[in-house]
């Protein structure tokens, strides 16, 4: 079988989608067919108990968000709007933590 010639599965092989649902033996065996057909069909699925899907990088980062490192996160998700009430901190209070272990200030 020449590798441009569309691969014929049987009805058990086929997805709810009718895309093709490759064996792991055939994935290994034809990995660079495999690419070029998620690059032209679409994803394409590998394994019958365990599922995985090959995607075309393009369409991977359409349907991902970018990461966002968690200092700009907290910023960006910070409450505002609130009137918080903040203790004096010049006061002569003692320190709960210290307190607890029983060390003077």
């Amino acid at each position: 079988m020449e590798e441009s010639e569309p691969m014929v599965a049987n009805l058990a092989e086929r997805s709810t989608t009718g895309s093709r649902v490759w064996t792991i033996a055939e994935a290994k065996a034809r990995l660079s067919h495999i690419l070029r057909c998620a690059e032209e069909q679409g994803p394409q699925r590998i394994g019958t108990r365990k599922t995985f899907v090959v995607v075309p990088e393009h369409l991977w980062e359409e349907h991902t968000e970018p990461e966002v490192h968690l200092g700009r996160w907290l910023i960006e998700n910070m409450p505002r709007g609130y009137d918080l009430e903040l203790p004096d901190r010049s006061s002569d209070r003692p320190n709960p933590l210290l307190v607890a272990e029983g060390i003077e200030e």
